[in-house]
């Protein structure tokens, strides 16, 4: 028998978003201006997303402490700015270290539904 692991957002209720209400609930989150979003697995594995509401970094963690591996959009030129954290810190990333909104949406209900990065997407290990 597969057994899925669940995830729970971080700072919300305890109870686990499934893949087909954690978008919702991301773009609730935005639209409050909480855009950075910890979901936590019941594996103890991190999903990270931050996001300027254009653009977002996703980043998934084994465990407290790894370096993890992150969504990239190889190619794209420039930096943004505007991702702010819960700590008020804003931060600019290179473009190519973040993806487009839609794009990571697509991603974070991937992991949630299976527990790994969809097929075609692109991200590189930071270990």
């Amino acid at each position: 028998m597969l057994v899925i692991e669940s995830w729970v957002i971080s700072d919300d209720s305890p109870v686990p978003v499934s893949s087909e209400v954690v978008l919702e609930a991301l773009q609730s989150r935005i639209d409050g201006g909480q855009l950075e979003t910890w979901l936590i697995s019941s594996s103890g594995r991190s999903l990270a997303f931050v996001t300027n509401a254009e653009r977002a970094m996703v980043m998934l963690l084994e465990d407290e402490g790894d370096p993890g591996e992150h969504a990239v959009d190889p190619g794209a030129q420039g930096s943004s700015g505007g991702f702010v954290l819960s700590n008020g810190q804003d931060d600019e990333y290179p473009d190519e270290d973040t993806v487009p909104l839609r794009e990571a949406f697509r991603l974070v209900k991937q992991i949630v539904g299976t527990g790994s990065w969809p097929a075609d997407a692109r991200w590189v290990v930071d270990r």
